[in-house]
């Protein structure tokens, strides 16, 4: 089904994009900015290819309802809400993020770097649950 491997791909793109973020914020605790910088780039790199991705998916074939009833569908909509606020708001975040550090502002980087990986990280990662749980739970 290829909606099923198109929501594969997104899933591996938000995993790859959190291993890179977490590696990324490795690199900079150990002062390997080049490492670090690689890595933040990879990520953004890999979140700009989920989104098209995501957005191509949902105008051609819509969204997928999630068949679990109860409590876990209290869950799941609760994780599904929080993700897709949050990536709203991690968008212009990264973007801001990223370009201070590109240009060598890394009190303002810092700065922003600090509430945005959290975010950013938990957006990816919930990503994974909400693929997870709408493909794979067996509610």
């Amino acid at each position: 089904n290829g909606c099923f491997k198109t929501s594969q791909i997104n899933a591996a793109l938000n995993a790859t994009s959190a291993f890179l973020l977490t590696l990324g914020y490795v690199f900079i605790r150990q002062r390997a900015i080049k490492a670090h910088t690689m890595c933040m780039v990879s990520a953004c790199t890999t979140s700009a290819l989920f989104l098209i991705s995501y957005i191509t998916y949902h105008i051609h074939h819509g969204s997928t309802p999630f068949q679990g009833q109860g409590l876990v569908r209290f869950l799941y909509f609760g994780i599904l809400i929080s993700h897709t606020a949050l990536a709203v708001v991690i968008l212009p975040l990264a973007a801001r993020t990223l370009y201070q550090g590109l240009r060598g502002n890394f009190a303002k980087h810092v700065l922003v770097a600090r509430l945005t990986l959290p975010l950013w990280l938990y957006v990816s990662v919930t990503g994974v649950v909400v693929y997870w749980m709408l493909y794979h739970g067996k509610f």
